[in-house]
């Protein structure tokens, strides 16, 4: 199952939610404000990050900034401990399955989350109808 990590009020979180459903596939929304980050989750979002807390943490967000953290020489549990009081400094949204990962909406990319058969039918099958084939 697709988790999507989003917060109220994200534009880019709208956008990946309305081609999730666009797309029929079934996904679980995770406002990291209103529910409250599991250690797990926290730990497989770093661990499937090409790039670690590059990948997921805002180093502009107000409060990295204000207080100066150093998220770089933290260390796994001290980060995650981080994120769970301070969600707000994930970037966002970010999707997850059993493979991948993807930050941010990107048009192209995000495409990688449609059912493999789907995509080879998209291919190679011309006349095969398809949700939303030209998105």
């Amino acid at each position: 199952m697709i988790k999507i990590y989003v917060s109220p009020n994200c534009s880019s979180c709208k956008k990946v939610k309305e081609w999730f459903h666009n797309q029929n596939i079934p996904f679980e929304e995770k406002n990291i404000f209103a529910s409250n980050l599991k250690e797990e989750e926290l730990k497989e979002i770093l661990t499937k990050s090409e790039n670690g807390t590059e990948d997921i943490i805002s180093k502009r967000s107000k409060i990295i900034k204000e207080n100066h953290v150093d998220v770089d020489s933290m260390t796994v549990s001290e980060m995650v401990s981080f994120i769970r009081k301070n969600p707000s400094i994930l970037k966002r949204p970010i999707m997850v399955d059993d493979h991948r990962i993807q930050v941010g909406y990107n048009k192209e990319e995000i495409t990688t989350f449609i059912p493999r058969t789907r995509r080879f039918q998209q291919i190679y099958c011309d006349t095969c109808e398809t949700p939303n084939k030209d998105n």
